[in-house]
């Protein structure tokens, strides 16, 4: 277990912004977290749990407290394949890319519209992330995680982490600190997916002339469409989808969005990127932060010097999409320190 003190939090996360962090402690095995933790207990100071610092934005005042770096590595077959099934695993310092390209080789499906979202595997039922039509709670099984609480290793299945759109109870609720993700399991299947894909996706296939649809070419797909259109974390500072998307809960809202022109996707949801960008924002630079030229949804850090910064640039594309479309965006990246 590596301690560092006076660390700052620019240094860990993709957006490059934030303050010191009192300790950094990096956990490179399942033995390390309930020493942290104890180390914690002992200097009475708070814990915040990172992984590749990809959904994470920094405050300018840092964190009296200790981060807990996730470098828990290791992935394999949790249950070997049954009748076109198999249930494989990750430690959750893990890659999550790395462990959807793991999963594809293999020749299954069921989370390859994930490759190359940034972030740890950890972090995925963290955020419920997903894209293309997938999202992770649709096949994960467990997660093994260490529990503050009763100071424990606990096993927590699918139905028992209130997974919904970027919610779940390890980010929202009572429980928001409480655990430890350690190791995801999930459950794919062999074979492929079935179009109509979603429009991007179904354009590069289409213009590409792929009819094969393999968990591999999907896969390969989903990385062209995304490398082509939203800048790379560790070149570009950034946090991937700054703004969630909308969704209306009513056929009137429906109804009156589709009236106005704006798009409703399957289950009421209208495009963040979409509303910014037709608010005339895209490409435009505030504060320092530029809406990506290439996808609205995205906020990139071209010369903001602080999250201060960052938070005026924020409130002025939110203010702007209000005017003009009446709805009010949320930030989709969490934040850490003061």
């Amino acid at each position: 277990m590596k301690i560092r003190e006076n660390i700052a939090i620019s240094t860990l996360t993709t957006m490059r912004l934030g303050g010191n962090a009192r300790y950094v402690i990096d956990i490179e095995s399942e033995e390390d977290v309930p020493a942290a933790y104890a180390f914690a207990d002992e200097h009475e100071l708070p814990i915040y749990i990172l992984g590749s610092g990809s959904n994470i934005i920094g405050r300018d005042k840092g964190f009296n407290g200790i981060i807990l770096v996730n470098k828990i590595r290791g992935m394999g077959i949790e249950t070997e394949e049954s009748e076109g099934c198999i249930e494989l695993y990750s430690y959750s310092g893990e890659l999550l890319d790395d462990f959807v390209r793991y999963s594809t080789r293999l020749g299954f499906s069921g989370i390859e519209a994930l490759s190359a979202i940034p972030g740890t595997v950890g972090a995925a039922p963290v955020q419920n992330v997903g894209a293309y039509g997938q999202d992770i709670s649709q096949t994960i099984v467990s997660v093994r995680a260490y529990d503050n609480l009763f100071e424990d290793f606990v096993e927590i299945p699918m139905v028992d982490m209130d997974l919904s759109y970027r919610h779940s109870i390890f980010n929202s609720g009572k429980d928001v600190g409480r655990y430890f993700i350690t190791k995801v399991v999930v459950s794919l299947k062999r074979g492929e997916l079935k179009p109509p894909f979603y429009n991007s996706l179904q354009k590069y296939l289409d213009d590409n002339d792929i009819t094969e649809y393999s968990p591999e070419t999907i896969r390969q797909a989903v990385r062209a469409v995304r490398e082509g259109k939203l800048p790379d974390p560790a070149e570009i500072a950034s946090s991937g989808s700054f703004f969630k998307n909308v969704y209306l809960t009513s056929d009137i809202d429906i109804k009156t969005a589709e009236a106005k022109g704006i798009p409703v996707w399957d289950g009421g949801k209208i495009p963040s990127g979409w509303l910014v960008e037709n608010a005339g924002l895209k490409g435009q630079t505030f504060h320092g932060m530029r809406v990506w030229d290439k996808a609205a949804l995205v906020l990139v850090n071209e010369s903001a010097h602080s999250y201060a910064d960052l938070a005026a640039a924020r409130e002025e594309i939110i203010k702007q999409v209000q005017a003009k479309y009446g709805y009010t965006l949320e930030q989709e990246p969490m934040e850490l320190g003061e």
